[in-house]
């Protein structure tokens, strides 16, 4: 696997590494939360029925997602979440640890990415390193996006 923190040293990125307890929840994560700016999140791997279709969802951590609605929004059927082995083979992680840096491990570019717009309003964002759930990595809103240019998945920004 890519390593995160060479990626982000090429592109320039400027970010500040929070080391905590492994955290495996929205609801344990919020508890360090202190020193940590910015936007909470929530990362969701899904699939279509079919398997043939994966997408990661991003959106603020306080939200609860509605399939259904996503599933009319996208233009898509019976979604899923995906399975442990899915997550491993696109994203180089388990439960507990999903994150949008995965989307280093995924080198055919095959996960469609959206994002709430409620989270990309704030300036600062944070999520794991891929696989690692002890760590937080806070970085600018500009910056994320200078990383998903770099990674060239297919990236939209929905109401959710």
């Amino acid at each position: 696997m890519k390593d995160i923190y060479q990626i982000l040293k090429e592109l320039n990125i400027e970010y500040i590494d929070h080391k905590h307890p492994p955290v495996f929840t929205c609801e344990e994560a919020e508890k360090l939360r202190n020193n940590i700016e910015g936007a909470a999140s929530k990362n969701l791997f899904l699939r279509n029925r079919k398997g043939n279709k994966h997408y990661l969802v991003v959106l603020t951590a306080d939200k609860t997602l509605d399939l259904k609605q996503l599933e009319k929004d996208i233009g898509e059927s019976k979604l899923g979440f995906a399975s442990e082995e899915r997550l491993q083979k696109y994203l180089g992680c388990g439960k507990g640890s999903v994150s949008v840096f995965g989307l280093i491990s995924d080198q055919n570019k095959e996960v469609q990415v959206f994002i709430d717009e409620d989270l990309w309003k704030s300036d600062r964002l944070h999520y794991h390193p891929p696989g690692d759930n002890a760590s937080t990595l806070e970085l600018s809103q500009k910056d994320l996006q200078k990383f998903l240019d770099w990674c060239g998945n297919e990236v939209e920004f929905i109401k959710i």
